[in-house]
């Protein structure tokens, strides 16, 4: 099973999207979010450069923005 991070914030739209996406596959993922966490904002803003949300991090792989197919193509769902 992917280790799946996905950094979000209360009014994401794209973040509640892969957040259904991620419930609807099975896929366990750890939500952390940049609004009330600073050291998950200063992460997320060293793993991807920016402070855009959503940003998800799978197996060390980051993925900005919520990209059904390439989450599709990383977690093996078909």
């Amino acid at each position: 099973m992917s280790s799946v991070k996905i950094y979000t914030t209360n009014t994401c739209t794209y973040c509640k999207m892969a957040k259904d996406f991620f419930q609807q596959n099975n896929v366990p993922y750890e939500e952390l979010n940049v609004v009330t966490d600073v050291k998950a904002r200063q992460e997320m803003v060293e793993k991807s450069g920016q402070l855009g949300v959503p940003v998800i991090d799978v197996d060390g792989t980051i993925v900005v923005g919520y990209d059904r197919e390439r989450l599709s193509g990383l977690l093996g769902i078909k």
